[in-house]
């Protein structure tokens, strides 16, 4: 195997830069965050304002060039983890759990065994993909009404830590029947780098101690409170060693006797009481709601986009449809004769996101509890149709429509989605691809560390209010068994000849499918090489105003973007887009610059 690639071909390295001074306003704003969710405006002015998951600076462009594999992660550890493996043999699977279980690791913030996600597997054998969900699941003592109290919805931040927000983690069992389709290494041998490091000990990086620092509420109880901070109460510094017995254990008993220790044993146990008896806001998860636990394969949803075919996840994420729906009626746009960075590229972009969003917010949820219109929200005709809305030289409110085959109109909602979660794209020396993104959703999640990792507070991804003032039912209402809706957007595009050309994902909360998308579109429209591509200034367009990275456009192109109509707001964007595409007989790897994420391969 020819070593193309080490780590010293790395444009740079990780070099955190100056946090924004703006950042202690979001973190005022933050206990605010989604008190009027039956009010859409309020919640979208409290949806911008939010980012708990805050940005720590950016680094120089990171790229990497390999010829037989790549991984592409959010830790440099996880990266070399992932490495470890593929220059074993492993799949993209196998390398990718790796890598998951060294991220709950390094990045606890982000997301671990305690939360959910979503994977594409991609096997060159027999061309096939896969969709896994191992999306969080809501317990069955819930109800409608779980997050409403005296006929209000609780406030985010209240709802957040402790138990009450828990729904039953997904990662595990998502992993394990990843691994049994498609892995090729013996499972326990998966677990290895992780446990060293827990063991061993990793320096706390910058990112991890300012978001120790900054997040409100991180030391909320004793055991995270013991891990993470010093006897002083600030958190432990850069560059401590920071070890995690507690986490090497439960890796060596899951290693050892698969997922059944997690959903059935001891793990399950704790897991439970850490739940119902959280001292301040218990849930009502118990040992039958872990037990019950089934992760899924799903079929992917693709869209048409040019000569491609771009893939994501299907319902209950609503990734795949919203990103491909982007991109769908963006091909009936002018884009081609618009520069990056300029007021009318961007313009386009953003009335597509929000007619996309329109859709979203109105149509997506569980499929397994309501009807989805998946293969009908991406379908060109309805798409080219879409595209006729946007006006070329001024913004239009956005409305959803009513898909092709799906004659019901339903009341649009939204929920308090978060940016704290974590991305890998991974391409094995076999030809086989994954990409998966990964989340406890907020920062630190419900700040309940149980036997060494954080456990998910994702039931606040449900819609708090179940049903408007007519009593019309919101279709991503909480209830028993069900799991909310997610916009992780976990992205493989094809070929015309059905080959591979990109592997892509974000987190980001809702604003996932704005940075796929966008990173999507000037790599493969306006042909930036990936790692530009997903450096380029962010945009958020979810609905109501418009977020702009200060870098994204000038001051006269925010102008004339103003001129259109558009309430625009520059502000940092914290993505964590991690690419590989794939040109010429080589993998192009991307990772974000705005946080600690690395491409290795060789």
């Amino acid at each position: 195997m020819n070593r193309f690639f080490s780590r010293s071909n790395i444009l740079s390295t990780p070099r955190l830069l100056a946090t924004s001074a703006a950042l202690s306003l979001h973190l005022v704003a933050m206990p605010a965050s989604a008190q009027q969710l039956a009010q859409p405006q309020a919640l979208a002015d409290a949806n911008q304002e939010v980012q708990p998951e805050i940005a720590t600076g950016r680094t120089e462009i990171k790229s990497a060039v390999a010829s037989d594999f790549m991984a592409v992660t959010a830790n440099p550890h996880a990266s070399a983890a992932a490495e470890q493996i593929l220059a074993k043999g492993g799949t993209a699977v196998d390398a990718a759990i790796t890598a998951q279980l060294v991220l709950g690791l390094v990045e606890p913030q982000s997301s671990g065994i305690g939360g959910g996600a979503f994977m594409l597997s991609y096997r060159a054998d027999d061309k096939q993909l896969s969709g896994y969900d191992g999306r969080e699941t809501a317990p069955q003592a819930v109800d409608e009404n779980y997050f409403m109290h005296d006929g209000k919805p609780m406030s985010f931040i209240k709802a957040v830590i402790g138990g009450y927000s828990v729904g039953v983690p997904g990662v595990m069992r998502m992993m394990e029947l990843a691994h049994k389709r498609d892995g090729k290494l013996p499972w326990a041998e998966l677990f290895q780098p992780a446990i060293a490091l827990a063991e061993n000990g990793f320096a706390i990086s910058p990112r991890l101690y300012k978001l120790a620092e900054r997040l409100p509420m991180v030391a909320a109880r004793p055991a995270i409170t013991a891990y993470l901070f010093a006897e002083d109460g600030k958190p432990l510094p850069v560059g401590h060693i920071l070890k995690n017995p507690e986490y090497a254990a439960t890796l060596k008993e899951l290693a050892e006797q698969g997922s059944k220790p997690f959903y059935e044993g001891d793990i399950a146990r704790a897991i439970v009481d850490a739940v119902r008896n959280d001292p301040e806001n218990p849930g009502v998860m118990t040992l039958a709601d872990m037990a019950s636990y089934t992760a899924k394969v799903r079929t992917p949803v693709c869209a048409e986009f040019y000569e491609y075919k771009v893939c994501g996840a299907s319902a209950p994420s609503s990734g795949g449809t919203t990103v491909g729906a982007i991109l769908g009626m963006l091909q009936h746009t002018p884009v081609q004769q618009f520069d990056v960075g300029s007021a009318e590229l961007t313009h386009l972009f953003i009335e597509a996101s929000e007619l996309a969003f329109a859709d979203r917010n109105t149509y997506a949820a569980d499929s397994d509890f309501v009807e989805v219109p998946t293969d009908a929200l991406v379908a060109p005709q309805y798409l080219a149709q879409r595209a006729k809305l946007i006006n070329l030289e001024k913004a239009m409110p956005a409305r959803s429509g009513v898909p092709n085959t799906f004659p019901k109109k339903r009341l649009e909602a939204q929920s308090p989605e978060m940016p704290n979660t974590s991305h890998l794209s991974i391409v094995d020396q076999y030809g086989n691809a994954v990409s998966m993104t990964s989340s406890i959703e907020t920062g630190f999640g419900s700040r309940l560390l149980v036997r060494g990792f954080l456990l998910n507070n994702q039931l606040t991804d449900f819609s708090f209010v179940p049903h408007n003032a007519n009593k019309e039912l919101v279709a991503n209402r909480i209830q028993a068994g069900k799991r909310p809706r997610s916009s992780m957007s976990p992205t493989i595009v094809f070929n015309r000849d059905g080959s591979l050309r990109l592997i892509i994902g974000s987190p980001g909360g809702s604003r996932i499918i704005n940075y796929t998308a966008r990173s999507i579109l000037y790599h493969l429209s306006k042909g930036m090489p990936i790692a530009e591509a997903i450096a380029a200034g962010n945009i958020g367009a979810i609905g109501y105003r418009v977020e702009v990275e200060p870098d994204a456009l000038s001051d006269d192109e925010l102008q004339k973007l103003e001129a259109m109509g558009h309430k625009v707001v520059r502000r940092e964007l914290n993505s964590g887009i991690h690419g590989i595409a794939l040109k010429h007989g080589k993998l192009h790897g991307g990772a974000d610059t705005r946080r600690e994420g690395s491409a290795v391969g060789q």
